[in-house]
């Protein structure tokens, strides 16, 4: 089985991680840890006059590199040590992430797509976008949504 799990970080997606690192899986399962950062857009990259930003987009895009390198490997070690089973890979792309996702799954080849849900709701959703939505509606296999749980729900 190949699963694909989508992590920003996040409490929300740290639930989707705790999820998957908690859960049983058949021999030979592989596991795909994405994470995806955007790039500052290139006009804003430009030196500017007067000294002003120049190199701050640049030193921004490293910074989120880093962080996104930081997610996914903390991912992968909390999964490995509760699910030494389970071949675990990870990747940190430039893009959407929403299309970063989708594309990932499919060049892996994943029979489910894990990731965590905000839980926005309607008008936050239809504000900000919802990748979890898009990915549950674009995606050519199974897809996961997981919930963070609320404080009565982890007490049991």
């Amino acid at each position: 089985m190949k699963i694909l799990l989508a992590t920003d970080g996040s409490e929300y997606s740290n639930a989707a991680v705790q999820e998957i690192a908690g859960r049983p899986f058949p021999p030979n399962t592989k596991v795909h840890i994405v994470t995806a950062f955007e790039s500052s857009p290139l006009i804003m990259s430009a030196p500017s006059p007067m000294g002003g930003l120049a190199g701050f987009y640049e030193k921004t895009d490293v910074i989120a590199r880093r962080l996104a390198d930081e997610t996914v490997n903390e991912a992968a070690k909390l999964i490995k040590a509760k699910n030494p089973t389970l071949t675990i890979s990870t990747a940190v792309i430039k893009g959407s992430p929403k299309h970063v996702i989708l594309n990932e799954a499919e060049v892996f080849g994943a029979a489910l797509i894990v990731v965590g849900s905000h839980g926005r709701g309607v008008i936050g959703s239809f504000l900000l976008g919802s990748v979890s939505q898009a990915v549950a509606q674009h995606a050519s296999c199974s897809v996961e949504i997981v919930r963070k749980r609320g404080k009565a729900e982890e007490s049991k």
